[in-house]
């Protein structure tokens, strides 16, 4: 095995979490500077028609709640290995967040939050960033079926006997999933990963569910208030079906974490151009959801990244 010398191991350290940075910058600032959709002088006229101090720190505060859950969904996990404190939970999540901003999927979060850790917990520190991300898809999946159910009702974008056929697939794939947990691949089922999952405290599950679902309340009531300051006045079911399906939707859809407000941006604009709502207003503010809950964090993260220290990883 060939070994580096210390100060060669030090500067290649230096050299990727400097180009890490550097990175998320870059795709940060190519996004927001070179998209052809948004049209900044109508947003200046509007953010100076209802500019509000107290609705901008309103705004601020979720994006903060919307990270705080995560942060504590973190450190409520990992206390299965060992306890943290949320200060070391923040550092955790918001370097893997920059760490995972151009990776498909947000994968590099994954070894983001195992650096942290001792690499004989890494298979551990892995499998509990599965178990996080994994319940706020759930959470959104319900959500989003509920929404998608909701607005359907109300527009009639697919017949019942189409909604019928896929809640047939659904039924069918949990029972090919139920039949096959058994079936070993390479040393892993459905089984053992059932077997994992309950390994952990139950006390803990029910923390994890709880506040994924405070997170899920505060973003998607995050976009509904953006409407609202953007003038959209439509029923507030009707909205929050919308947002739900707009996230159920963008979320099965494979993607970078750069790219997450295009995505969602481009599903987004289909379900409110249905409502009747301007295009311009749909790709700004999911837009600004993107720069609220993924580019301020990342800016912060870019600290814990550049201050990253390697005994961390011994």
């Amino acid at each position: 095995m060939i070994s580096i010398p210390h100060k060669t191991k030090q500067f290649l350290i230096l050299l990727i979490k400097v180009l890490i940075v550097v990175g998320a910058f870059y795709f940060i600032y190519n996004q927001l500077a070179n998209n052809d959709k948004l049209d900044w002088q109508k947003f200046i006229v509007l953010f100076r028609k209802n500019q509000s101090i107290s609705g901008i720190l309103f705004l601020l505060l979720l994006s903060v709640l919307n990270r705080y859950f995560e942060i504590l969904k973190w450190q409520n996990l990992v206390q299965h290995i060992h306890k943290i404190t949320v200060s070391e939970s923040t550092k955790q999540v918001l370097a893997a967040l920059t760490a995972g901003l151009f990776t498909p999927n947000g994968v590099g979060e994954y070894a983001g939050k195992a650096l942290f850790f001792k690499k004989t917990e890494t298979k551990k520190v892995i499998f509990l960033n599965l178990i996080c991300n994994g319940i706020q898809m759930v959470v959104t999946i319900i959500f989003g079926i509920f929404g998608l159910l909701y607005f359907n009702t109300q527009f009639h974008i697919i017949t019942s006997k189409t909604v019928l056929i896929l809640f047939g697939i659904c039924f069918l794939l949990f029972v090919i999933v139920f039949f096959s947990k058994k079936i070993d691949i390479k040393g892993y089922s459905i089984e053992k990963l059932i077997q994992k999952i309950n390994e952990i405290p139950k006390n803990i599950h029910q923390r994890n569910i709880v506040l994924g679902i405070c997170r899920y309340l505060v973003f998607s009531h995050q976009y509904y208030f953006l409407f609202l300051a953007f003038d959209v006045d439509l029923p507030y079911f009707t909205l929050m079906a919308a947002i739900a399906s707009v996230y159920f939707l963008a979320s099965s859809l494979p993607t970078f974490q750069f790219l997450d407000f295009a995505v969602k941006g481009s599903v987004a604009i289909y379900f409110f151009g249905i409502l009747g709502v301007n295009e311009w207003i749909v790709v700004f503010i999911s837009t600004l959801m993107w720069f609220l809950n993924v580019v301020i964090p990342v800016v912060i993260g870019s600290y814990y990244v550049l201050n990253f220290k390697t005994k961390e990883i011994a």
